[in-house]
C-alpha cells in the first residue's frame, strides 16, 4: 500500500514542467510579431513621400527663389514671394432652368483639378433673372499645396498653348495686391475633357493668389514660373 501511494504522488509533479514549457513558447511568439510588422510600415511611409512631388515646385525652390532674391534683394528668405492658392470658378447661369447643367460643370471641374468642387449659391434674389436667394448658380475649387503646383504647371505648359491664335495673356490683370485673374473661354483646352462628351462649352475664371506685396513682384514670379505673358 505504501508503494501505491508513492506512485500516485509522483504523477502530478511530472505534468507541471510540461505546462511551463508551453507557456514560455507562447510568450516568445507574442513578442516577435510586432518586430516583423515594423519594417513594412516604414517602407510604405517612404513610398508615400516619394509620390508627393512636383517638377514646378522643385524648379521654384532651386531656380525661381534665387532669381527673385537677386533681383529684389530681400533681407530675409521668408520675404521671397510664392504661390499661395489658386481658385477656379465656373458660373452656370442656365442651372436655374436645368439642374443637369450644374452637374456637368461640377464633373468637368473635378476632372480638371482632381478635387471635388463646391457648389456656389446666389446671395440675393433677382426677379429679372428668375433667380432666388440660395439657388445653385455655379461651382468652384480652391487648390493648395501639390495640386496647386500641378494645376499651374498644366495650365501654362499644356492648356494655354492649345488656345486658338494664342498670343499670350494680358499683363494688366493684376489687382494691385499681387494677385492675378485669368479668364478661360472654354474648358476644352484641358486634356482631361473629352470633346465628344461635352454638353456645352463653358468658360471659367482662374484666380492665382500669391504672397507678393506688389504687382511687379507677382509679375516677375509668374513670368519665371512660365506664365506666357503677351510681350
Amino acid at each position: 500500500m505504501a508503494e501505491a501511494k508513492k506512485t500516485t504522488a509522483k504523477k502530478p509533479a511530472s505534468k507541471k514542467p510540461a505546462e511551463k514549457a508551453v507557456e514560455v513558447k507562447e510568450e516568445v511568439k507574442v513578442e516577435e510579431a510586432p518586430k516583423k510588422a515594423a519594417p513594412k510600415a516604414k517602407k510604405s511611409a517612404g513610398n508615400k513621400k516619394a509620390a508627393i512631388s512636383s517638377r514646378l515646385k522643385e524648379r521654384y525652390e532651386s531656380e525661381v527663389k534665387k532669381a527673385l532674391h537677386e533681383k529684389y534683394h530681400y533681407s530675409s528668405v521668408m520675404e521671397i514671394p510664392g504661390l499661395d492658392k489658386i481658385v477656379i470658378n465656373i458660373g452656370v447661369g442656365d442651372a436655374t432652368q436645368d439642374s443637369k447643367r450644374l452637374e456637368e460643370a461640377v464633373s468637368e471641374l473635378a476632372q480638371i483639378t482632381g478635387q471635388k468642387p463646391v457648389v456656389t449659391r446666389a446671395k440675393k434674389s433677382v426677379a429679372s433673372f428668375k433667380l432666388r436667394e440660395g439657388q445653385a448658380i455655379g461651382c468652384k475649387v480652391t487648390l493648395r499645396g501639390i495640386r496647386m503646383w500641378d494645376f499651374f504647371d498644366k495650365l501654362v505648359s499644356i492648356a494655354l498653348p492649345r488656345v486658338r491664335d494664342f498670343r499670350g495673356v494680358s499683363k494688366n490683370a493684376f489687382d494691385g495686391r499681387g494677385n492675378y485673374t485669368l479668364g478661360v473661354k472654354e474648358q476644352l483646352i484641358f486634356p482631361e475633357i473629352d470633346y465628344d462628351k461635352v454638353g456645352k462649352v463653358r468658360g471659367m475664371d482662374v484666380v492665382i493668389v500669391t504672397t507678393a506685396k506688389t504687382d511687379e513682384e507677382a509679375y516677375t514670379l509668374l513670368d519665371l514660373l512660365g506664365m506666357p505673358f503677351h510681350r
